[in-house]
């Protein structure tokens, strides 16, 4: 461009001077000008500086005038901030971005739960503590879940409020947002080298052999505890009342239904890989797994249950005592000393101690009612009552609330996982955030001095409690939402809409271990 400016000014120049240099006589013989010639060139030379000279100025400031706006365009478009960096573009709107990191989350936290389940049957196959074949993967994937764990805990306390500058909130986004993407890169960078281990398309002869040999074994096991839950799951029923065991109630079904697809898939990869399609073998296989995995969590879930259930009803009596106790010492305290008593219990004043007091009275009045009435009982809701009136007041006084406590938040945190592990193509993020952050509340506390007290862990155990059983309430929520993935009296065939709610199959294709990039190499359709 400037180049063509500078012609355009000389050009310009050339025509100016070839106009004056030819403004003097013109011959009109060999010796004498022409008449009047003089006075021609005279006009001629007015000429010139009357409209050529302004014409070329014009033409001029036009050419400097148009690169100047051409220039400010170009550095319009690459204008850079005083650090050299370039200005970016309009950022997406808030919403935009939340929404980008409950997707992030969910994704992120489906990698991490199908590659435990299918390190699982890799265990199976080598044993848990395996130096070569096990733990290397199980190392990697401890790291993807403490990836997760930090967006899990980020996206917690940015619904709680935390942080509250625009900038932070959206900075907080993009960094959940991007530990679940590491996470996905941890496990897809051991994908490779997990299928080596697995050996899949090896044949009968080698690792898929040995994988239908893992699989098969459980299936017939999980068959066999899919029989006694039932049986245990009526027993409860009877014993506690439906109330007790409405949580589980449809698990050996369900569990049931895992299993006839892991039957038909079983068939077909043994049929695959019979006729040298080692791939499609593997394929039919992961699908097995997935859905004999799931079946597992649905048996896992109701024998669960009735062990706390046994466990809750030996320790209600005790725990009734030791709210008594806790209960007794909280009113002497406040009667003696209030400055003492507010000390020991947080400074909470008086007057709200007094009413937590008589709340926690009112508390154990109603269990003694129930527990005398004669009528069956759910021991875990009664257990939870009776931490949760005693709590505001406990203060270390009874080792046997913290245990209780301890007992519910455990059960409420595995019932909520199985839900979610169960029906991970139609749980959202928000039951997945409280189910994690029950979780990290529910962890054992670091070692050393921590200044946290009984009455603080305590707190924990409850709030993990109340956290994980709203996970379970909106992952409950969320499946009713997402309804049945088919539809017609024929559609569930073989257990088919169990596992694609449950995602064992995704985009028809079974899960495998690994990241975003896994299902690259999960091969053909699966979902037949």
């Amino acid at each position: 461009m400037a180049h063509a400016v500078v012609g355009g000014l000389v050009g310009v120049v050339w025509l100016v001077g070839v106009t004056l240099s030819g403004g003097g006589a013109v011959s009109g013989g060999a010796d004498r000008p022409v008449a009047g010639a003089e006075a021609q060139g005279d006009e001629e030379g007015s000429w010139v500086v009357d409209f050529v000279m302004p014409g070329a100025a014009v033409v001029a400031a036009g050419v400097l005038a148009g690169y100047g706006f051409v220039r400010r365009r170009r550095r319009a478009r690459g204008r850079t901030t005083p650090g050299g960096a370039p200005v970016q573009a309009a950022e997406p709107p808030v919403g935009e971005l939340d929404e980008r990191a409950r997707t992030a989350l969910v994704a992120a936290d489906d990698w991490v739960r199908v590659s435990g389940e299918e390190l699982g049957f890799v265990a199976g196959r080598f044993g848990v503590g395996d130096a070569e074949h096990v733990e290397p993967f199980a190392g990697v994937l401890r790291d993807a879940e403490a990836e997760l764990a930090v967006a899990f805990r980020m996206r917690w306390q940015y619904e709680g409020g935390v942080p509250q500058e625009a900038a932070a909130r959206r900075h907080a986004l993009a960094g959940i947002v991007g530990r679940c993407e590491e996470a996905g890169r941890l496990l897809d960078a051991r994908a490779a080298a997990f299928d080596q281990v697995r050996g899949l398309e090896e044949g009968l002869g080698g690792g898929l052999g040995h994988g239908l040999a893992v699989a098969e074994a459980r299936f017939r096991e999980l068959t066999g505890r899919a029989a006694i839950a039932a049986a245990v799951l009526r027993a409860c029923a009877e014993r506690y009342g439906p109330a007790a065991t409405a949580g589980v109630a449809g698990h050996v079904e369900q569990a049931k239904d895992r299993l006839v697809f892991a039957t038909t898939h079983l068939n077909h990869a043994r049929q695959c890989a019979d006729s040298g399609d080692n791939g499609g073998a593997a394929t039919h296989l992961r699908a097995a797994e997935g859905a004999i995995a799931q079946a597992t969590a649905f048996v896992g879930g109701v024998e669960r249950l009735a062990a706390d259930l046994a466990t809750a009803a030996e320790m209600v009596p005790a725990a009734l005592t030791g709210g008594e106790a806790e209960i007794a010492g909280a009113r002497v305290g406040v009667a003696t000393s209030a400055v003492a008593a507010s000390e020991l219990y947080d400074d909470v004043p008086p007057g709200e101690l007094r009413a937590r007091v008589v709340h926690a009275d009112l508390v154990l009045a109603g269990v003694r009612e129930e527990l005398t009435s004669g009528r069956p009982y759910d021991p875990l809701d009664v257990l939870r009552r009776i931490v949760r009136g005693v709590a505001p007041v406990a203060a270390g006084r009874a080792w046997v609330i913290p245990a209780a406590a301890l007992v519910c938040a455990r059960g409420a945190v595995a019932d909520a996982d199985d839900v979610v592990a169960t029906h991970r193509a139609a749980v959202g993020g928000e039951a997945r955030t409280r189910l994690a952050e029950a979780r990290r509340l529910l962890a054992p506390p670091v070692p050393g001095p921590t200044g946290r007290g009984p009455r603080a862990e305590l707190a924990d155990l409850v709030t993990a409690d109340a956290l994980a059983q709203q996970a379970g309430e909106l992952a409950e929520q969320d499946i009713r939402v997402y309804g049945h993935p088919s539809e017609g009296p024929a559609a569930d065939i073989d257990g088919l809409a169990g596992a694609i709610v449950g995602g064992v199959l995704l985009d028809g294709a079974a899960a495998a271990f690994g990241g975003p990039h896994s299902r690259l190499r999960r091969g053909g359709p699966a979902g037949t």
